[in-house]
């Protein structure tokens, strides 16, 4: 099945942790590597959740693009949260955002492109720690001087 999607970039992002842990860990990443698909490298919670993949992951089974989702630290929001809002209700502060970036070009070394998602999306703080990260980052860009009001 993977063959017939091999024109695409494909990314996955594992949802349960068991496909990334112990000897399993090797046998995922050679699966993705040998179909030049790029695994989804995530920061969430520092939980051992079923549900939840280990943030020290720095995997690239593509070298034309890595990809890196992230979804906030706060590991009761994320394994209670009853709406996307609630579960990713998290903001990231400077000293993590550095750590991000520092994250980031460690990616940067094996992989052509990098991608970054923030999935910390209630009120404005994925756009917000976008462009602080940008600005981590050496990247230009402004950021807007008020606040998106509570919408839910």
């Amino acid at each position: 099945m993977i063959s017939n999607l091999s024109s695409y970039s494909l990314a996955i992002e594992f949802r349960n942790r068991n496909w990334v842990v112990a000897d399993q860990l090797g046998s995922t990443v050679a699966f993705l590597r040998k179909h030049r698909v790029t695994f989804v490298n995530v920061d969430a919670p520092a939980a051992d959740h079923f549900s939840i993949v280990p943030s020290d992951l720095n995997e690239i089974t593509n070298p034309k693009f890595s990809y890196l989702r992230l979804h906030g630290r706060d590991p009761k929001a994320y394994l209670t949260g009853k709406t996307v809002a609630a579960r990713f209700n998290y903001n990231y502060s400077d000293e993590e955002i550095d750590e991000l970036a520092k994250r980031s070009r460690k990616l940067a070394r094996e992989a052509t492109d990098v991608h970054i998602v923030f999935n910390n999306n209630n009120l404005d703080y994925a756009p917000r720690a976008a462009m602080r990260l940008r600005k981590a980052l050496g990247q230009s860009g402004t950021l807007a001087s008020s606040q998106t009001p509570e919408l839910f």
